[in-house]
């Protein structure tokens, strides 16, 4: 009998010593958050002059003065090398495909920035050495510039996206005469290098 009893504690002190052996430090249950353990914030874009899914002011559209809008970014992932900004018109049919209408893309922005300001000047390479390509219903880059919202009057506002990648590498890919084949090119380069992103969406359609 006394041997019973002596196995049985050895079992239950075997068996504790599992179950706490199971769990990790502070005696949390496998997959819940750690306390003061560290969680990586997710990239956030803002874009000046208008909100996340609202209108965007005729300013920064090609009924006014197709000004780029200023857009920053916080929480930029450790070992952020460049940044792409790809704005699109998701309501924009090309050449009868499933491609969305280019609106803008910009690429090899520096990891070290935290925004472009507002009212990007037309040129193929910018100040910082990125590269800026515009696009629209046809194949000719028009100015290598900024390119506004435009959707007709006659339908419903168009959503304009911007996204913005954070890449751990520059994109190898040069400013080519057609738009459309650069933002293809650009955007297949940075498969596998995508550290975080953030999207923001505008809407629009021409005054009436």
């Amino acid at each position: 009998m006394r041997f019973l009893r002596v196995f049985s504690v050895l079992v239950v002190m075997f068996v504790s010593a599992v179950t706490v052996g199971a769990q990790p430090p502070g005696g949390q249950p496998r997959g819940a958050p750690q306390a003061g353990g560290t969680q990586r914030k997710p990239m956030i874009m803002t874009i000046t002059g208008f909100a996340d899914g609202s209108d965007v002011p005729v300013k920064y559209t090609v009924a006014g003065d197709e000004t780029s809008p200023g857009i920053t970014w916080t929480n930029t992932p450790a070992g952020t090398v460049s940044f792409l900004l790809h704005m699109h018109d998701m309501e924009g049919s090309r050449d009868r495909t499933t491609d969305d209408t280019l609106q803008w893309l910009v690429w090899n922005i520096p990891g070290s920035e935290t925004g472009i300001p507002e009212g990007i000047p037309k040129g193929t390479q910018l100040q910082n050495g990125a590269y800026q390509i515009s696009g629209g219903q046809t194949r000719s880059n028009r100015d290598a510039a900024y390119r506004g919202p435009g959707a007709p009057a006659a339908g419903p506002r168009h959503h304009y996206v911007f996204e913005l990648f954070a890449l751990d590498t520059k994109v190898d890919v040069q400013p080519g005469a057609d738009p459309y084949e650069t933002s293809t090119n650009a955007l297949k380069a940075i498969q596998g290098h995508i550290l975080g992103k953030a999207v923001y969406v505008g809407l629009f359609r021409r005054p009436q």
